[in-house]
């Protein structure tokens, strides 16, 4: 008993003296770590993603072939099993255990009109179709009439006969309601790029063997195109509003009246109220024709044509639905905007990927020239949107500008800590409320927007993101960016950053992830690059059904990092 005595004689010493010498200095620093200790644990957050999810992102073959590297897949699709060929598209009365059809374009507007097919409180939702105009004037399409102008249109371009469809337009509903119809009657769709110099649309129509067009007056150049594709026997004039006045069936003299011109409006108009408003039937149908698309380098020059099949387009069409994590997934609840052209095919398989999830869907014809993210999302407030390197730059150096103060410059590195070390993307809080006012406008309500599409495109001189750019344009705009690698006989992405991947590296241009489900990656030796046990590295062959032709060689050299994931030398 004397040992405990003394211990607790001891103690109360200890603890006397302590409070004896207590005085307004150690109450600061007591508060202080309180403070400190009392933030960390209600602050605290779990990171996104599991890191070992990070470190290794791709699966590799077991073996490989002597001047290659091994075949790189998605984990979500490895080795043994298929790629992703389709949407599982289950038909009507099917068992829900009973594998689904791969589908086709006509499977994404039958399930954009249908809603959501999934048990739950979104059952049934469907999703809108809004064509922006101008800073205010948002016009909201109706699914039931772009339904109908998909079998009016596509039933009078097949009773004139026509057969290979161009359509030159910008970004809008009549670009998306032509390949539909295209799609549903059995014609091949040809998307041009917009407003091209004349010589280069008469050369696209010459490679393409077009016999109709649907396009918008004063960008197309009818007078010469007549008499120099002479071809050509169908036009469809898609007239605005402030134009619809004015008599556009005429037609060029010395043509003999061989082209038959009409209007996107009157074929519309003049049809009975209640035609059009069903779609074809399911059964009997033929499998839909290729669309065919222009890649393009450089503004001015179309250096190759490619044709992609159905089955291409859906291939890539599920692997962009299936990259996103189950919890977010597009949906009705989302608004989605291509803000650059719909005849990348990059931004026309996410489109249709929004469609197919009933997400809601704007359209805004100047935004993929605009280069420029406040310009493409004024008068609305996009959840998702794909864009161009270009304009996330043009953002990335306007915002950086403007961080100029002490406290807007430790605001962002305490963010960019957030991302980088303990790998979520920043809370709003009152302590970040001051930086938010520096934030780009480039939605009509600054906070909605929570993804961001863009990417890299192969031989077409695209200025490059690095990693560190990326990192900030997340902070900038508080939405996450998923970064690809794109290429001409490759139908939406050859391989694509994951969307928790905040790290960054001291590089130039950032590395583009793994592959997708559709695609499987190998490197190819070339004289200077070569693959060893160590480090695979060559000319980048993709692989997949999602591949016209199944298979392509980019023309560019990459080398797969320790994490699997895909960059360029």
């Amino acid at each position: 008993m004397g040992f405990f005595d003394n211990l607790l004689l001891q103690l109360d010493e200890d603890i006397t003296g302590l409070f004896g010498q207590w005085n307004v200095y150690t109450s600061l620093i007591v508060t202080l770590f309180v403070g400190l200790l009392t933030y960390q644990i209600f602050t605290r957050r779990d990171p996104d993603t599991h890191p070992l999810l990070l470190a290794r992102q791709a699966q590799a073959s077991p073996v490989r072939n002597e001047g290659e590297s091994p075949v790189y897949r998605s984990q979500s699709a490895p080795h043994g099993m298929p790629l992703n060929t389709g949407l599982n598209v289950k038909d009507l009365g099917a068992s829900k255990w009973a594998r689904g059809r791969d589908g086709d374009l006509r499977d994404i507007w039958r399930q954009a009109i249908a809603g959501v097919q999934d048990e739950g409180p979104a059952k049934g939702k469907t999703g809108r179709i809004l064509t922006v105009l101008g800073t205010e004037h948002v016009t909201d399409h109706a699914l039931d009439d772009i339904t109908r102008q998909i079998n009016l249109i596509g039933q009078h371009i097949s009773d004139q006969g026509g057969n290979r469809v161009v359509i030159y337009l910008p970004n809008s509903v009549e670009l998306i309601a032509t390949l539909f119809a295209c799609a549903f009657y059995n014609m091949t769709a040809i998307i041009l790029p917009f407003d091209q110099p004349d010589d280069a649309v008469i050369s696209m129509l010459r490679r393409s063997a077009a016999d109709t067009v649907v396009t918008a007056p004063g960008s197309f150049p009818f007078d010469i195109v007549v008499k120099n594709y002479p071809s050509l026997r169908q036009l469809v004039w898609v007239v605005d509003e402030g134009s619809k006045h004015m008599d556009w069936n005429e037609v060029p003299q010395g043509t003999g009246g061989s082209v038959n011109v009409s209007t996107w409006q009157d074929i519309i108009t003049d049809s009975p109220v209640d035609a059009g408003k069903v779609l074809p039937p399911l059964e009997g149908q033929k499998e839909p024709r290729d669309v065919t698309i222009f890649w393009q380098s450089k503004p001015g020059t179309v250096e190759e044509m490619v044709r992609f099949t159905a089955a291409n387009l859906v291939s890539a069409i599920a692997s962009q639905i299936f990259t996103l994590p189950t919890a977010q997934r597009m949906g009705p609840e989302d608004l989605f905007l291509p803000a650059d052209s719909l005849a990348n095919t990059h931004t026309l398989v996410l489109t249709l990927a929004a469609l197919y999830s009933n997400a809601s869907v704007a359209f805004n014809s100047v935004a993929p020239k605009a280069n420029d993210l406040a310009v493409a999302t004024r008068g609305i407030a996009p959840t998702i949107l794909v864009t161009t390197p270009e304009a996330l730059l043009k953002t990335h150096r306007e915002t950086s500008s403007a961080l100029t103060s002490v406290i807007a410059r430790n605001l962002h590195w305490l963010q960019t800590r957030d991302l980088t070390q303990y790998g979520v993307m920043p809370a709003a809080s009152l302590v970040t409320g001051w930086y938010d006012r520096l934030r780009p406008a480039i939605t009509a309500k600054p906070g909605k927007l929570r993804l961001i599409f863009a990417a890299e495109r192969v031989g077409a001189g695209t200025p490059r993101l690095s990693s560190t750019t990326i990192s900030d344009l997340r902070i900038y705009t508080g939405a996450r960016i998923m970064y690809a690698l794109t290429s001409a006989k490759v139908a939406g992405a050859a391989a694509q950053t994951g969307f928790y991947d905040y790290r960054v590296f001291n590089d130039e241009c950032s590395h583009f992830g793994p592959p997708l489900t559709s695609t499987e990656i190998m490197l190819r030796d070339t004289a200077e690059h070569k693959t060893t046990d160590a480090l695979s590295k060559g000319e980048i062959i993709v692989r997949g059904p999602c591949v016209a032709g199944d298979e392509v060689a980019l023309g560019v050299v990459g080398v797969m990092r320790d994490d699997n994931t895909l960059a360029y030398v």
